[in-house]
């Protein structure tokens, strides 16, 4: 049996998160799809379950962590190198203040 070195954490997440180092052009599974990794990624990072393109709404755990500043294709790793965090310019002290009023 081969362990997996990609898993889902919810349904609608359009990333996988790595939980076994993937070496650039190993063979990945994405949704029952076999292809190469087209890069390295290590263990805890992200990898995009289908192309995202900039202004696409990173999903991880079923909600939305950021936004891609470039395109990645199909099994890339998605990081702070083509996706910026949404999280922090949405979730500060001052907003959450905001909408208690």
């Amino acid at each position: 049996m081969t362990v997996p070195s990609l898993i889902l954490l919810h349904e609608e997440d359009n990333v996988l998160v790595c939980v076994a180092g993937i070496a650039a052009g190993e063979t990945i599974v994405i949704d029952g799809a076999a292809l190469p990794a087209p890069e390295a990624v290590a263990v805890g990072h992200k990898v995009a379950r289908r192309a995202l393109g900039p202004g696409d709404k990173v999903l991880k755990y079923g909600a939305p962590i950021g936004s891609m500043t470039r395109p990645a294709e199909l099994g890339a790793w998605v990081h702070m190198h083509n996706m910026k965090s949404d999280y922090i310019a949405t979730h500060t002290r001052q907003t959450l203040s905001e909408d208690k009023h």
